[in-house]
């Protein structure tokens, strides 16, 4: 997937400095956009592209039928996304209810297939997520208090792992972990090779790490434990239960008496944890003696710009309406938010105690990816 980097509309030459005019029209493509976005979230929570997928064209009493919707409903939504392009009416001059209407298969791809490098649709359930606490947020930003993560209900907490998830499958072990030197071999060779995954969610990286590497035992720690208890049950299907543990913990509180790792991972989780800095002393405690420590988070500009590309203005939504608030709910000493920049990371790794801080050569649109030595 990749992001627009021109200047956003109304912005002129980038000043920011857009006429009313052209700042309304922003807002009406703005609108328009975010509408069609959770009509994607209503044919995914329904059904309503597989049904398309999987049984061929149809009217909206035929998918009414195969999806269990109400045809009324069934027939505005295929309408709807044939105007947005999303879906193709076949017989547009028939009368409205003999219309046929069809998935494109690179649509569907996108839409639907998790193995795929354009799989985008979680994104729609995302933002539905975060429409749920709208009027929590307002109140948030008047209190300073903070909207806790399960409070985004598990349209975000499915989005972001069926987002993520196709990485951890295809990219981990194949591209990640090749790129930091001697770790590979660490973990096939050495007996008792453990691995700490922090901020682990529903478990993909975990799992992935087991299965790539057939002797290693994976710790997975998540604040949210309906996370934790969806990667439990995932861990069981995959076959390696035996040898991937979970469990709701606080990142920060990580027991000196406990295991030690020849590997931490924090995949696009040390931004979202309140404290970053006392978490990553933690990970030096629990870090086996030469042990290695791989960060992936977001591939933010090291400085600020105004206006920003389109991976910024992305990163700055998420952090102002996910981000920023569910880390306040946790009370830490520093609330991140998604904009976490290289040479912040890199400070905070050197405070609590890190000496080499390496930015990998892993090629990725959205992370950028760190090694910490002790």
């Amino acid at each position: 997937m990749t992001t627009d980097t021109t200047p956003a509309p109304g912005t002129g030459t980038g000043t920011g400095t857009g006429t009313g005019e052209e700042l309304a029209e922003r807002l009406l493509a703005g609108t328009t956009a975010a509408t069609e976005i959770l009509a994607v979230h209503l044919g995914l929570a329904l059904g309503l592209y597989r049904a398309l997928r999987d049984g061929g064209p149809a009217t909206g009493a035929e998918l009414a039928d195969r999806a269990r919707v109400a045809p009324r409903y069934a027939r505005e939504w295929l309408e709807q996304q044939a105007v947005t392009g999303y879906l193709e009416c076949l017989n547009t001059t028939d009368p409205a209810p003999e219309r046929r209407y069809a998935l494109p298969a690179g649509h569907a791809e996108a839409l639907l297939d998790p193995d795929s490098p354009a799989y985008t649709g979680p994104l729609a359930n995302m933002l539905a997520g975060i429409a749920r606490v709208m009027d929590r947020l307002v109140t948030a930003y008047r209190t300073g208090d903070g909207v806790p993560f399960s409070a985004y209900g598990k349209e975000v907490r499915h989005g972001v792992a069926a987002l993520n998830g196709p990485q951890f499958r295809l990219a981990l072990a194949q591209e990640w972990l090749p790129a930091v030197p001697g770790l590979e071999r660490r973990l096939r060779t050495t007996p008792d090779a453990r691995v700490l995954d922090l901020g682990c969610g529903l478990g993909a990286s975990a799992i992935a790490l087991a299965t790539a590497f057939p002797r290693l035992a994976v710790d997975g720690i998540d604040l949210d434990e309906a996370s934790v208890a969806e990667a439990r049950a995932a861990a069981a299907t995959a076959g390696v239960a035996d040898r991937v543990t979970f469990a709701a913990l606080d990142a920060r509180r990580l027991p000196a008496g406990g295991p030690r790792y020849d590997l931490v991972t924090l995949f696009e989780a040390l931004h979202d944890m309140a404290d970053p800095v006392a978490v990553l002393r933690g990970v030096r405690r629990v870090l086996a003696e030469d042990g290695h420590v791989l960060i992936a988070d977001e591939r933010s500009a090291d400085v600020f710009t105004a206006p920003g590309d389109g991976l910024e203005r992305f990163l700055y939504g998420c952090s102002i309406l996910h981000c920023l608030p569910a880390t306040l709910a946790e009370d830490g000493e520093e609330a991140v938010g998604t904009v976490l920049r290289a040479p912040r990371l890199e400070g905070m790794a050197r405070e609590a105690g890190f000496t080499g801080v390496t930015v990998l050569p892993v090629e990725n649109p959205f992370w950028r990816f760190y090694h910490l030595r002790p």
